[in-house]
């Protein structure tokens, strides 16, 4: 990682630091879903920022991946767990954070343990140390306050235009984990916490899509090609969402229909909403972690641990 990639992972940080601070100041009991996730996303272009990825507002036992549609008129409850996961890029160098919001002291338990998992993990961090030896710092951090981990969701190392660039960070001891911490590496880590037994499903509702580059595209309708070339053109394999091209909810089925025929023939990725198994509330929280010269920094905190 030369200078030059490296400040840009800083900007990419200070510019997701930035909107989670104006999220926590602006979101209140009764706002849309669907009015959150535009705010954050508009504020992430506003501050020089491109989106990593659609963003997430996951409440109760969605653990990921779903981000308000067209349609969508859920708003925040009193008694909401809401996650809310945002990534921003500056040319292709991604922050990818995430915190959880509750307006219910009941919910504090979960959510304060969530955020002392992860702060104790990213002391953690060094050049060389194993994945899996921090996978067993966060189940052990997590058990200390008497919740579980999601043993099927973990982190990931970050990529140039990659949200996920192939290497596994678990949030338990996980003993087929191979890799380490390298200098030059970055890395979200993302510990989610839950009472309930620890593990997610897919529903069958997808919100979030992403294109999967191919060569000749001779199988596709006029309308499947003109799509996905524009998506591609704008996101390269990065994750989307049918709400930034739909003007209302009709024209957003519509085009659902042809993004799942892109997915049927392989040129498209669905991410389903995951669900906790056993109903139970989830929580997380998240950071980028760049190591740059032996020094590890927390991008998404404008800081270094």
């Amino acid at each position: 990682m030369d200078e030059e990639v490296f400040e840009k992972y800083m900007k990419a940080g200070e510019i997701a630091a930035r909107v989670k601070n104006d999220v926590l100041n602006r979101v209140r009991p009764g706002m849309r879903l669907i009015d959150i996730a535009r705010f954050v996303e508009d504020r992430i272009r506003a501050l020089g920022g491109q989106l990593a990825f659609p963003c997430n507002l996951s409440v109760d036992s969605t653990a990921a991946h779903y981000t308000p549609e067209p349609p969508d008129t859920d708003v925040v409850e009193e008694s909401s767990v809401l996650k809310m996961d945002l990534g921003v890029h500056v040319d292709g160098y991604i922050a990818d954070t995430a915190l959880t919001i509750s307006f219910d002291p009941q919910n504090e338990p979960l959510i304060e343990a969530t955020r002392r998992t992860l702060d104790e993990a990213l002391r953690s961090i060094r050049p060389g140390l194993s994945f899996y030896k921090l996978g067993g710092v966060i189940e052990d951090t997590a058990r200390s306050y008497g919740f579980n981990t999601i043993k099927n969701l973990s982190g990931h190392s970050l990529g140039h235009y990659q949200i996920h660039a192939g290497e596994v960070i678990p949030n338990h001891r996980d003993r087929l984990t191979r890799g380490s911490f390298r200098d030059g590496g970055a890395y979200a880590i993302e510990p989610f916490l839950t009472p309930g037994i620890g593990l997610v499903a897919d529903s069958d509702r997808v919100t979030i899509y992403a294109l999967r580059p191919r060569g000749k595209l001779r199988r596709l309708s006029e309308e499947e090609r003109r799509l996905f070339e524009r998506i591609l053109g704008e996101r390269r394999a990065l994750p989307f969402t049918l709400r930034w091209y739909a003007e209302g909810p009709e024209e957003y089925y519509r085009l659902k229909e042809v993004v799942e025929g892109l997915a049927r023939r392989g040129y498209a990725i669905e991410y389903p909403v995951m669900i906790e198994v056993s109903g139970e509330r989830v929580a997380q929280f998240e950071e980028t972690v760049v190591i740059y010269r032996g020094v590890v920094y927390v991008t998404t905190r404008s800081g270094y641990s």
